[in-house]
């Protein structure tokens, strides 16, 4: 082997441990696992939020997938927006860790191909609970729910520091297995 050669790998290693640390600031946007039911009602699926809480713990959701009752989740409605038929509530797209009010008593809406869904905190009620609102063009439905949303854990700063020095240690390996 080249003494030319060495720097070369020296280089490459050291932008991949590089860009192993540095991919962590890439995950600015975090994913949740959702779900809740109730009487004739099965809804899951996944949202991405915000990486940054506000003062209240609150991320905003800006993207979702999923089904409810079999039916593909078509769309996300915007926060502030009111859901067809339940107007003049609007929405806030709002979601926390935690066991109750885990969404705001605006929540969050979605679009399905049969319908427009709201399920949200109501915390106006005896038992402070989830509830659903489910719209369509002809009908109005209002039904308590079981919800519940964790999010999904990411890399932490220590897994990419060993990936990193695994990157290095392997480039280590093959220099003095050509040398």
């Amino acid at each position: 082997m080249t003494t030319s050669t060495r720097p070369s790998r020296y280089l490459l290693a050291a932008m991949a441990f590089a860009g192993v640390l540095s991919a962590q600031s890439a995950l600015a946007d975090t994913t949740w696992h959702w779900s809740y039911s109730g009487v004739a009602i099965d809804a899951s699926g996944t949202f991405v939020t915000s990486d940054t809480a506000d003062a209240s713990g609150f991320y905003e959701i800006t993207a979702i997938t999923g089904t409810r009752n079999g039916e593909a989740i078509t769309a996300l409605y915007p926060a502030g927006s009111a859901i067809p038929g339940n107007e003049p509530y609007a929405v806030d797209n709002l979601i926390r860790v935690g066991a109750q009010g885990q969404i705001t008593v605006h929540g969050f809406g979605f679009a399905t191909a049969s319908g427009y869904t709201n399920p949200y905190y109501a915390d106006f009620l005896a038992t402070p609970g989830y509830m659903e609102v489910f719209t369509t063009t002809s009908s109005f439905a209002e039904v308590p729910i079981t919800f519940s949303a964790s999010p999904v854990p990411e890399p932490t700063a220590a897994t990419l520091l060993l990936a990193g020095l695994g990157a290095l240690g392997l480039a280590g390996f093959a220099r003095r297995r050509a040398g």
